[in-house]
């Protein structure tokens, strides 16, 4: 697990998952609580619904980063 994290944890990592988590969760945002925001609509639930928006994408650009460089130079089994 800490193998994990210090992985995670890589500037070059956290950087394309920063990246990653602005755009895709600009668009998630976007088209799911854009017409709330233009009308002023926002409760703290939907900030909290928004917060997440972003920090999925995040995850999984981490979680797939590091997947990706723990793998290595490995090539996939034939199955």
């Amino acid at each position: 697990m800490q193998s994990w994290l210090q992985t995670a944890l890589q500037p070059s990592i956290v950087r394309r998952a920063l990246a990653c988590a602005v755009v895709v969760g600009a668009i998630l945002i976007a088209i799911n609580h854009g017409r709330a925001i233009l009308d002023g609509e926002l409760s703290r639930e939907r900030i909290l619904q928004m917060t997440l928006t972003l920090v999925v994408p995040y995850l999984v650009s981490t979680y797939s980063s590091v997947s990706a460089v723990r793998l290595g130079g490995r090539k996939p089994s034939a199955s």
